[in-house]
Order: structure tokens, then sequence, then C-alpha cells
């Protein structure tokens, strides 16, 4: 009764016997061959195991071996094969059936196709997974977009690799081109490899140099290109991720070079790779550098999921838009820059008058503002001092600025009475039309024998300052309208000065803040003139600015004058011991700067002043050379010695060389390890190179 209602059952079962090594099936019924397709005579006899199919998973095939050594019941979802080759997804179940002894004579198999459910169940598995890689992969490239936020950070993409790394892929590092050519983008000082200047209707003809081998426009041959495959991704030929074997050893390319760098990189990971995948980092008009990565699983362009490489690929996209927006800032504040810098002049060097000046805008992102100043040397014995301030913060400001300057300095050489060069620019002022009023205040020192006279006259601008002998007196005296107001006559003030006596002259946003009024900013002024303790002019201009400027809300412009008082000069400046000069990006900043070390360290009593001649001299002609816009140079005494600091706006960290082949030059960072210590750091948008000397140390051997 049993075994006709087994045999007639819709369920596949089958029954072998308990055999050693291998069981043998001794029964099947007829939904059993209904659903392998096979025969009777082809089943009696053979081992269960024939039903496995080659992709069948060992594992729970192993699983099996085991319960059936121990004698136990077991189930598992197997894929198995029909007879016609057809794969299905199978529930196997299996139980012992034991004799009169207790010993198992044979075992009862129950198979249950499981096909729809097993596929919708992976389905499933599937999309999760799916879902899963999606939300990894949002996070991953909102995590990069936000380190793309700060990427005036030379380590930024460092940093994006860093998220890469062991998430997306194995191993990744950016390498981008630029002028000097191809280097790593971690913020490290690596040295970059030449290129080679690429033709430039390359970038104009990418589009047509993808869909063909080689662009027509170019030099470069085909074979070039595939033996060159990494520059073929520079100049926009191929769009598509290339392998690169990491074992070539063409030293003329730059696929060979950048195998070297890699292999370097990636040989202390396990099962270091031999070869990686190479992806462009597109910009807007050109092919900005590449991403370099090693896959998980494998290591070329095939072996990369498509979630993956849509990862790889917007994380290029994003890179090479930040990368592009930085560069593009960099160019627009290299223009900006050399606007102001026409605007404003450098300090002069007046002979008989010692003149520090100081300007900065309110804002790190100001490029130009209406403050200006301007030290001339008239002739011989006249020097005029003008310092003003055109209302409002903007271009037209500016531009007003620089017409007023011209005017004033123009008139100066021709009028020496400060009175009526304002009346003359007020008349030039009112045909020229200038939009905007300006407040200035002008002066002019004439010097007879050893004395020097002071003249001077203001239109609305706030009073200079005389300090002598600790008491501070305001030059409030021939005050008149702003320039562009009204045209009429207007006075001059004039008082002889004496040996140590000090002008200040200043523009309101040194004093002039919101939780104060203008007239407590100018006590606050005043108090700090009369407890200066310097004896030299940048001293004392930096008194001034530690204790007024440390928190700006305007632009700020500083001029300060002291005549030479020889029974004072001599002696060693007490305070404060630190020194500030914004220095043009111009070949003549190097002598400026070798001038203003020496006389501090002068003033200063310090005795390492050649070596730090020489060594500022290297620092400020690097930043002129590698850097763009305004060179700033700090001097601090540490003490034991004077401390340099070179900023310049370029990001790039200073490289130590071996010297340009072919020409001169290339020694300067030698120089400086030579005579100091030396370091870099981020500063803003750029950097600050650093020295320090030992004051007294030989540095002859």
């Amino acid at each position: 009764m049993c075994g006709r209602a087994f045999r007639a059952a819709d369920v596949p079962m089958c029954i072998a016997a308990a055999g050693t090594p291998v069981q043998t099936i001794v029964w099947v019924n007829d939904a059993f061959v209904r659903r392998t397709g096979f025969t009777v005579d082809q089943i009696v006899g053979q081992a269960p195991g024939w039903l496995l199919g080659p992709d069948t998973d060992p594992e729970p095939i192993d699983r099996f071996r085991s319960a059936i050594a121990d004698g136990q019941p077991w189930a598992e979802t197997l894929r198995t094969v029909a007879a016609d080759g057809t794969p299905s997804w199978t529930r196997v179940s299996s139980a012992p059936v034991t004799g009169e002894r207790g010993t198992i004579t044979h075992w009862f198999y129950v198979l249950v196709d499981v096909t729809d459910l097993e596929e919708r169940h992976r389905e499933q598995l599937a999309e999760v997974e799916r879902e899963r890689r999606e939300r990894t992969s949002i996070g991953i490239i909102s995590r990069i977009s936000d380190i793309l936020m700060d990427l005036d950070d030379p380590s930024a993409l460092g940093e994006v690799a860093g998220v890469l790394d062991h998430s997306v892929v194995r191993w990744a590092d950016f390498y981008l081109e630029d002028d000097d050519g191809i280097r790593l983008a971690d913020g490290s000082a690596t040295r970059a490899y030449r290129v080679g200047r690429r033709h430039p209707a390359v970038v104009e003809v990418a589009a047509v140099a993808r869909d063909t081998e080689v662009s027509p426009l170019t030099e470069t041959s085909p074979r070039t290109y595939r033996a060159d495959p990494v520059r073929a991704l520079l100049d926009g030929v191929r769009t598509e991720p290339v392998d690169l074997d990491l074992t070539t050893d063409d030293s003329s390319s730059v696929s060979a070079w950048l195998a070297d760098q890699v292999r370097k990189a990636v040989e202390a990971l396990p099962d270091a790779p031999a070869r990686v995948v190479v992806l462009p980092v597109p910009g807007r008009r050109r092919v900005l550098g590449v991403l370099v990565v090693v896959p998980w699983g494998g290591t070329d362009a095939a072996t990369i999921d498509s979630s993956v490489g849509t990862v790889l690929r917007l994380t290029t996209r994003r890179v090479g838009l930040a990368v592009d927006n930085v560069r593009l800032y960099e160019r627009e504040h290299r223009v900006a820059e050399t606007l102001q810098r026409s605007m404003l002049p450098e300090q002069a060097d007046v002979d008989g008058l010692d003149v520090w000046t100081y300007y900065a805008p309110s804002s790190a992102h100001a490029q130009v503002g209406g403050d200006w100043f301007d030290v001339v040397a008239i002739d011989a014995d006249v020097v005029g001092v003008v310092i003003g301030d055109v209302v409002g913060h903007d271009i037209e400001a500016a531009a007003s600025m620089g017409q007023l300057r011209s005017v004033v300095r123009t008139y100066a050489f021709e009028v020496r009475t400060p009175g009526l060069v304002l009346e003359r620019v007020d008349q030039l002022v009112a045909g020229m039309r200038i939009p905007r009023p300006a407040a200035l205040v002008l002066m002019t020192l004439t010097r007879t024998g050893d004395t020097w006279q002071l003249a001077y006259s203001r239109a609305g601008h706030l009073p200079g300052l005389l300090v002598r002998d600790g008491h501070v007196t305001e030059l409030d005296g021939a005050g008149g309208r702003l320039i562009g107001i009204s045209v009429g006559t207007r006075t001059t003030s004039e008082i002889p000065l004496e040996p140590g006596d000090v002008l200040v002259l200043y523009t309101d946003g040194l004093i002039e803040r919101r939780d104060r009024a203008l007239r407590a900013g100018l006590a606050a002024l005043r108090d700090a003139a009369a407890s200066v303790t310097a004896t030299d002019a940048a001293g004392i201009g930096e008194d001034l600015l530690a204790r007024l400027a440390d928190d700006p809300e305007d632009d700020v412009a500083v001029v300060v004058v002291r005549v030479p008082d020889p029974a004072v000069d001599g002696s060693v400046a007490r305070s404060p011991r630190s020194r500030r000069w914004r220095l043009a990006s111009e070949p003549a900043a190097a002598g400026r700067a070798r001038h203003a070390v020496v006389r501090t360290c002068e003033a200063w009593g310090l005795t390492c002043g050649p070596s730090a001649e020489l060594v500022v001299s290297e620092l400020v002609a690097n930043a002129v050379l590698h850097g763009w816009g305004h060179v700033l140079l700090r001097l601090d005494d540490t003490q034991d010695g004077l401390r340099i600091e070179i900023e310049d706006a370029n990001p790039a960290p200073p490289v130590t060389t071996d010297g340009h082949r072919g020409r001169v030059g290339g020694f300067g960072m030698q120089i400086v390890e030579r005579l100091a210590d030396w370091g870099w750091r981020p500063a803003g948008t750029g950097k600050v190179v650093w020295a320090k000397i030992r004051d007294a140390e030989d540095t002859d051997d």
C-alpha cells in the first residue's frame, strides 16, 4: 500500500542503499523520472551525485557528506541539472532508514522544485545588494564632495583617494598634470614628470580625437599612443579606462614613469598587482590628470563592475570640475593681484628717512580696495607722502583710487605746497567726473641741512599723528572738504621736525570698529603710539598693528615715517621683535627683502645678518618665480636667532633640486638648507615657507 502511494505521489522521491564508499539508488518513483528526465534504467544503480551540475556550490555538498557520515538527516537547496541540461533549483531532503538492529540500511530522498521561489529570493537579495551599494556609493560621493569643498588644501586629493581605498577599490591615487608636468596629487613634495607640451589644438578637438585612433592635429603617431596609453588619456585621444602594465621599462613614455611610481606605491599590498587601471580626470576643456586604481578581485578594467565604475566616473568628474574651478580662481586671483600691484606702490627707500608702509584689504577674498598710500622722492631733498581712502569697496572705488593716486603724484612733482596740490586735484577731478569722493592727507618733508620741515594739507581725512619723546600730537590743521565735493581754496600747515620724530598716517580701518566710536578708536591709537618703545619705523608700525589691527572691519593702510636720531639709532630696539613687509611679486622684491633683513638685524643687534640676507633672498626669489600675488615677508626674533617667513598664494610646496640641467639656477633651497633649518606649511589659499637662523652661528664650514 505504502509503495503504491509513494510511486503515485507527485513529489519526486528515491531510495539509495547505504553503501561504502558511496550510495547507490535502488528505487525512484514516477515523479522523479518526470522531474529529472532520466529513465529508471539510467537512474537505478547510480550514485545520487549525478544530479549535480558544474555550477553547484561545493559547500552544501560537503555538509551533505558530513551528515551522511554522522547518520543525520540533511536538507539543502542545490543547483541541479536535468537530462536535457536544463538547470534548476531543487530542495533536496534526505533521511536515514534503519534496520532491525538500528543500523542504517537505506537513505530516503525527496526532491522539491523551488526554482521560482529561489530565483525570486535571489532577485530580492540582488535588489537589496544593489540598494546597499547605491547607498554606499551615495555616501562615498557625499564624503568626496565634502573633501572637494576644501580643495585648496594640497592634501585634499590624497584624502579623496583614501576614501576610495579599501571601500570602492583596493588602492587608489590621483596624478594631476600642470605646467610643470604630472605629479602625485597628495600634497607631498614630489617632483613632476615632464609629459611634453601638447599641441594646443588637441584640447579643442578632444571630441573628434575620441572617435579616431589619433588626432590629425597632433604630431604624435598612432603607434606612440598604443605604446603610451596614459599619454593618450592625457591628450584626450582615449576616454575609457586603460590597463597599465607595471613591468614596462620604456623610460621615454609617461606610462613607464607612472608605472614606476605606482609599482613603488603598491608593492606593500598583499599579492602586489602587476597591472593597474588608469582612468582620466576630465576638466571642462582638457584632461587634467588620471586616477590610478587596483580593483577588487582583479587588476584590469574588465573586473570593475558597474556600480564601482559609476562611483569612479563620478569621482573623476567631480575632481576634474573642482580642480578646474581652483585653477580658474587662481588665474583670476593672479589677474586681480596684478591689478592691485599696479595701483599700490611698493615702499620707497628714502635717503635720510626711515619709512615703513602697510596695506591689507578687509577680507581675504578682496583683491583691491579704495585705500591707498604713496611715498615718493620728489627730488633729493623733498619727499611726498600721501594716504587716502575712496568711498566704497568695489571695482569703481578701486578705479577711482588709481586715478587719484596718479593725479596727486603728478601734481606733487610740479607744486611743492600740499594745499596748492590739492586745489589742482580738485579742479582736475571736477573735470574728470570721478564718481567717488575721497579723503586724503598729503605731506611734504623738505630737508634743509640736517633738519626736516613738514608741510601738510588734509581733505576730509583723519589727522595724522606726530610722536615726539613719547608725546602724541594730532596733526589736525589745514583741514578741508573731501576731494571731489567742490573746488576752492585749501590751506597748508607747517611744522619743523626734530631727530627721533615719528609721523603716523593711517586710514579709518585701523581704528574704526562697530562696537566703539571713532573718537574712542583715535584715543586708542594715541595711547598706543605714546607707549611704543621700538626705535625704527618698522617696529613702531608693527607695534601699532599688534595692538589695534587684530580684527579689522575695513581696509587698513598705514605709513610710518621717522626722522633718524644718531643718539638713539645705535641702540637695540626693545620691542616688538617682529617685522612684516608686503612685497610685489617681481624680481626687485628680493633686493627689497635683503635690505629689510639687514636693517632689522642691525636694529635688533643680531649678528646673523649676512646669512639671513642670503636666505631671504633665495626664498623671496622662489616665491616670485614659482608663486603669484603679493609676497609677505615676516621676521621674528626667536631670542636665539631670526625666523624668516615668506608667504605666497601658490599652495604647491617648495622642492629641493640638484640644479636645472642646461641653465643656471636651481640650487636655492640647497643654499637655504646649508644656512638654516627650514620647512613649510599651508596658509589660507597658499603656503608659508619658513627658515630659522641661529644668531652668531658659524655657517662657513
